[in-house]
């Protein structure tokens, strides 16, 4: 099978490639998160590292109101669309595979003139604004959660969870009953600047109670990881010695993170909460306060609701009240037991399965 995938959510479509075998792969995406900026995105990353061959377009970003940036944005769509179609008619694939996101509109309306087959994927509680114009053209919808039924047509849609990597299914979970509590801080794949100033400010607390491992992301705008260096190095060697941090974790060292921490502290990114479901670890969240719809909100909620979680809103962290939270959410542990297990099991696979159930009803 000849497979193109693209989209947004770059967690899922790894377990996805993960599981594919001997299919031949090909990814379309941006080789750069930023315009303007040289640095490379995550997954032009991810995937060359895989050896996928790797197809850049330009893509105009979905705003759902009118704003200054809309009609330049909407200028780049006819290139991102006419790129897709010349990259397809060449690859010639059997099936497209969309992870939802802007970057996958253009790819998924060009495969629909091409007349190849359509496979998405939605990775939210919810629909994503891209996934709900997809779904029209899509001979199957996958969908990682119950909630998101109502939002496409039922004929097409199939239940099948939400991949996780083999690094997650592989990690083996212990947390050590002896020594400090250990607390795994992170932002999610960037870091996140506002919770780094949270730890920043309360430094000498936390190492005096816990063990603290934090990734810090890599922004150099704010030179978080240096300046926590220095504040650490300042303390007192014993305290110092309790903190360890990294600009970024690898997929191994991130897994065995969530899953061997007594607490996890972030944001609440879709994936990140499936792996904490996953790994049954308590987590106090601070969601995003200006994600698409808040989603962060609503994904930390979900959790809350499992019985896996307390939920900080940004604006109304302080120092103090973030330490006091912490320390109330470790002094009843116990409490945060998952209520019910909402995850589909070998969710990679039934994807996998219904991509081969549609290539082959194109090829009978």
């Amino acid at each position: 099978m000849k497979i193109v995938i693209t989209g947004g959510h770059l967690s899922p479509a790894l377990a996805v490639i993960e599981k594919l075998g001997n299919s031949e792969i090909y990814y379309i995406g941006r080789k750069h998160s930023f315009e303007g900026d040289s640095a490379t995105s995550l997954e032009y990353e991810e995937i060359v590292k895989l050896r996928v061959p790797f197809y850049s377009i330009n893509a105009a970003r979905l705003q759902r109101r009118f704003t200054k940036h809309t009609i330049p944005s909407l200028t780049k769509f006819p290139v991102g669309f006419f790129q897709s179609l010349k990259i397809l008619r060449q690859i010639k694939p059997d099936i497209v595979l969309g992870f939802g996101g802007y970057i996958s509109l253009p790819v998924i309306l060009a495969a629909f003139l091409l007349r190849i087959p359509i496979v998405i994927h939605e990775q939210t509680l919810e629909a994503g604004f891209a996934n709900k114009i997809e779904a029209k053209f899509a001979q199957k919808i996958c969908i990682s959660w119950q909630s998101s039924e109502q939002y496409f047509p039922k004929q097409k849609t199939v239940l099948t969870g939400n991949p996780l990597r083999g690094v997650v299914l592989n990690a083996k979970p212990f947390r050590e009953e002896t020594g400090l509590p250990k607390i795994y801080i992170t932002g999610g794949s960037s870091g996140s600047h506002a919770i780094n100033l949270l730890v920043e400010k309360s430094l000498k607390e936390l190492l005096e109670k816990f063990t603290v491992v934090h990734q810090t992301g890599d922004a150099r705008r704010h030179a978080d990881f240096e300046r926590l260096q220095s504040a650490v190095n300042k303390l007192d060697s014993q305290l110092a010695k309790n903190y360890h941090s990294q600009r970024f974790f690898s997929p191994e060292d991130t897994a065995n993170n969530l899953s061997r921490s007594n607490l996890v502290v972030g944001r609440a990114g879709l994936n990140t909460v499936t792996e904490l479901i996953y790994f049954k670890t308590p987590a106090f969240l601070i969601p995003l306060p200006f994600s698409q719809r808040n989603e962060q909100l609503k994904n930390a909620l979900f959790l809350k609701g499992l019985g896996l979680g307390e939920i900080g809103l940004q604006n109304e962290l302080t120092p103090e009240i973030f330490v006091a939270k912490i320390l109330a959410m470790l002094k009843n542990l116990e409490k945060y037991r998952l209520e019910q297990n909402v995850l589909v099991p070998e969710a990679a696979q039934n994807i996998v399965k219904v991509l081969k159930d549609v290539a082959t009803k194109k090829t009978a």
